[in-house]
C-alpha cells in the first residue's frame, strides 16, 4: 500500500505528486487521460510574477454596465451561468472590496513571490528549460487613458511588492517587438515573469521526472475511489491501487467529485478558449491586450491567443464568442495566416469566492487533502502551493498555511 494517492495529473496534482515524493513519500498518481491534457494544456504558458494581486471583480458601475451589456470582451457570460453560480459570485463581489482585497493580496502576493524559484528547480531537474523564455510579460494599451492607468498601476506594484517593469511608449516598444503591425499606445513591460511554449508539455515533462524518481502514474477514473477502513482504493488500468491518504487535485472538477464524500465547496467557473495561429512572425514575449480582453503568446503550435472568462455552467457548450473578437483583434497587431485546424479547446479556472487557492484538509477525513482553486494563476501558483502541502501533511502550521486551509468555507 502507497501512502499517497494524487487524484488528477494536471500541473497541481503532478506538482503534488513531486513535493510529497521530495520528502519520502511513495506516491501513486492518477488521471484518466495522460498528464498535463486540460487546463494544463491550454493556458497563455507564462508564470506570472507580477501578478501579485488576484482577479477581483470591478465594482465602479462603468466596468460592471459593460460587463452587463456585453461590451467588454474580457467577461462573457450566460444567465444560466450566473445563477447557477448566484450565491458564490456574491460572496466574490464581497471579497474584491478594497479593504478585504488588500488583506487577501498580502496572503496571495506571499505565493507569488515564490513561484518562479519553486518552478525552476522542478524545470532544471526535468531538462524543461528549452521550453522556457524569460523575457518577462507585457501588458499592450490601445488608448492614452487605459496606458495612463496601466502605468499607475505598475508603480503601485513596485512600490508596494517590489513588482519590477519597464514602461515604453508604443514606438519604443515595436523597436522590441518587431512583429507588431500596429503601433500601440503604450506598453508596459513586467520584466521578472517567464514563459512556456507548451506548458502541456512542461507538465508531462515533470510527470515523467515523478516517475523517474520512483513514482508511478497510473490512468484511472476519480469516481472510482473508495474509502477503506485504513486508507482508500481506486480503480486504474493498472489494478486496483490503495494508499493511506488522497489528495484531490482535480481542478475545476473537485467541488462536484467532493459531493460524494460529504462535501459543498463553492467554487467560481471561468471558462477561457484557445486558438492557434500560423505567423511568419514570433513574439519576443506573450503579451496581454487589454482593450480586447486577449492575451498572446508564440508556443510550438504557433501563435496561441487565449481569451478572458466566460461565465457559464461547467457542461455549456461550445460558444466562441470573444475566441472571435479576439482573433480579429490579434490580426490587427500580428502577421496571422490561417487559423491550426485543431479541436477546439477550452478550460475552466477553478476559482474560489475569496481568490485564495485550497490547500489543507477538514476534520472529517483525517487521511483526504484538498488541493485545488487557483483560479488565474495555476499554472504560476502550483509547484508554490504544493510545497505547502507537504509542510501541512508534516505537520507544520504558520499564518500563510491557515490561510488556505479548506475550512475557511
Amino acid at each position: 500500500m502507497a501512502e499517497f494517492l494524487v487524484l488528477g495529473a494536471g500541473m497541481v496534482g503532478v506538482s503534488s505528486a513531486l513535493a510529497l515524493q521530495a520528502r519520502g513519500h511513495d506516491v501513486v498518481l492518477v488521471d484518466q487521460q495522460q498528464a498535463g491534457c486540460e487546463t494544463s494544456y491550454g493556458n497563455a504558458g507564462v508564470i506570472q510574477a507580477e501578478a501579485v494581486e488576484p482577479y477581483a471583480i470591478p465594482r465602479d458601475f462603468k466596468t460592471l454596465s459593460q460587463f452587463a451589456l456585453g461590451l467588454n470582451n474580457d467577461v462573457h457570460w450566460r444567465l444560466s451561468g450566473l445563477t447557477s453560480m448566484l450565491p458564490v459570485l456574491w460572496s466574490y463581489f464581497n471579497h474584491s472590496q478594497k479593504r478585504k482585497h488588500k488583506l487577501i493580496s498580502q496572503t496571495y502576493s506571499q505565493l507569488i513571490a515564490r513561484a518562479i524559484m519553486d518552478h525552476q528547480a522542478l524545470i532544471e531537474a526535468s531538462n524543461g528549460t528549452n521550453l522556457m523564455t524569460k523575457k518577462g510579460f507585457s501588458v499592450l494599451y490601445r488608448d492614452e487613458k487605459g496606458f495612463e492607468s496601466g502605468v499607475k498601476e505598475a508603480s503601485y506594484l513596485h512600490q508596494e511588492y517590489g513588482v519590477s517593469s519597464n514602461v515604453f511608449s508604443g514606438q519604443e516598444y515595436c523597436e522590441q517587438e518587431p512583429a507588431l503591425l500596429q503601433t500601440p499606445t503604450g506598453v508596459v513591460h513586467f520584466t521578472d515573469s517567464w514563459s512556456c511554449s507548451s506548458p502541456g508539455d512542461l507538465t508531462k515533462a515533470y510527470c515523467r521526472l515523478f516517475v523517474e524518481r520512483g513514482g508511478r502514474f497510473s490512468q484511472g477514473k476519480a469516481s472510482s475511489l473508495k474509502e477503506l477502513n485504513n486508507g482508500w482504493s481506486i480503480e486504474t488500468e493498472d489494478g486496483a491501487m490503495q494508499a493511506e491518504q488522497v489528495v484531490i487535485a482535480l481542478g475545476p472538477w473537485s467541488p462536484e467529485f467532493l459531493k460524494a464524500f460529504g462535501y459543498d465547496i463553492p467554487m467560481i467557473y471561468k471558462r477561457g478558449y484557445h486558438a492557434h495561429f500560423v505567423s511568419s512572425e514570433s513574439l519576443n514575449r506573450p503579451f496581454l491586450d487589454v482593450s480586447n480582453g486577449f492575451v498572446a503568446s508564440s508556443m510550438k503550435d504557433g501563435i496561441r491567443l487565449t481569451t478572458g472568462a466566460s461565465l457559464v455552467k461547467h457542461n455549456a457548450p461550445i460558444e466562441t464568442s470573444q475566441l472571435d473578437h479576439a482573433s480579429r483583434a490579434l490580426a490587427e497587431l500580428l502577421p496571422i495566416e490561417e487559423r491550426v485546424k485543431e479541436p477546439q479547446w477550452f478550460g475552466t479556472r477553478p476559482c474560489m469566492p475569496d481568490m485564495l487557492p485550497v490547500v489543507g484538509q477538514y476534520l472529517k477525513h483525517k487521511n483526504m487533502w484538498f488541493h485545488f482553486g487557483h483560479g488565474h494563476q495555476g499554472f504560476t501558483l502550483d509547484p508554490t502551493t504544493s510545497e505547502l502541502l507537504a509542510e501541512l501533511v508534516e505537520g507544520h502550521s504558520n499564518p500563510l498555511l491557515e490561510a488556505l486551509t479548506p475550512t475557511r468555507f
